[in-house]
């Protein structure tokens, strides 16, 4: 009987320490130091610094809802344009990632808010959630724009990776206010996402393991990563939605994006870019993505003068 308690005991132990391991690595993960972010944009001259210094910019600390500040830069090189875009980056990166998306709209004459995300940047925050508190930090970025524009502005939210799918759980969860959306590489599921991770790194079942770091997370950060789920709401979105997805994604495979438009209902459209492994759609197929960027403005027009 005592070397079943002790085994029992030895067992609770282990998987108490996997439990909390994992869900230290899911609510703390590594980030890219932001000096490393920014060389790395400039050396592949898709971030100009002095062009972006030279823009006419202020810089807001907006505050969350959950008490922290979100460090956030307002572009506004056309001062008389209703048109904006808020830019949402992925995890682990910073708002200076969002810069090359920033050009493409500028160059259409959109103004342009950059932020970054909760413990990213210079943003305050603890943890990261991919998308459970992030999306109510981005309803607060948006609520800033129209407070300063006014509600007869037209905008619209681009998101990248966790950014993709933080703006669809806004825009499905939170009645998002924006005129349309642009999801570039989202995952459909964070359950699903982790469970491949961890099977891709232990050669075992993510299965098994995903209950551990869900309760772990549960206790600590106060919510289900089964919560953090696009495919659940991407239904309720009455926006217009440009999926976007690399075909050689191997790590968010693409097959979440065309979910995630299958489920769309009304105005959407899809763009499976041919090059290009995660994140790496505009950088490595251009002029196919600004050609879809075009189209998908061209249909937005023909709702609303832009």
């Amino acid at each position: 009987m005592k070397k079943w308690f002790s085994l029992a005991g030895t067992a609770a132990l282990a998987a108490g320490g996997l439990g909390f391991y994992m869900s230290e690595r899911v609510m703390h993960i590594r980030k890219k130091d932001d000096s490393h972010v920014i060389s790395r944009e400039v050396a592949a001259k898709r971030l100009d610094l002095k062009a972006y210094e030279s823009l006419p910019k202020e810089e807001v600390l907006i505050p969350s809802p959950f008490g922290y500040k979100l460090k956030s830069v307002f572009v506004k090189p056309f001062p008389e344009s209703k048109k904006w875009m808020i830019f949402c980056h992925g995890v682990t990166e910073n708002k200076m990632n969002s810069v090359k998306y920033m050009n493409l709209f500028l160059k259409r004459g959109f103004n342009a808010v950059l932020y970054d995300h909760r413990r990213h940047g210079e943003s305050g925050g603890s943890t990261t959630s991919y998308g459970y508190y992030e999306k109510h930090d981005l309803k607060a970025v948006a609520d800033e724009l129209l407070r300063r524009e006014g509600d007869g502005i037209f905008f619209g939210i681009h998101g990248e990776s966790m950014g993709a799918a933080t703006l669809l759980l806004y825009a499905g969860e939170l009645c998002g206010r924006a005129d349309f959306y642009i999801a570039d590489c989202p995952f459909s599921s964070f359950r699903s996402q982790l469970i491949r991770e961890f099977t891709r790194e232990t050669r075992l079942p993510g299965k098994w393991f995903f209950p551990l770091a869900d309760f772990f997370v549960r206790i600590r950060d106060g919510y289900s990563l089964r919560r953090v789920s696009p495919i659940d709401v991407v239904g309720r979105i009455k926006q217009p939605v440009l999926f976007i997805h690399s075909a050689k994604d191997d790590y968010i495979l693409p097959g979440m994006t065309k979910a995630l438009y299958e489920k769309k209902k009304g105005p959407k459209q899809l763009f499976i870019a041919e090059n290009g492994a995660h994140a790496q759609s505009l950088n490595l197929n251009r002029e196919q993505y600004e050609q879809v960027i075009d189209e998908f403005l061209e249909k937005m027009a023909a709702s609303r003068k832009l």
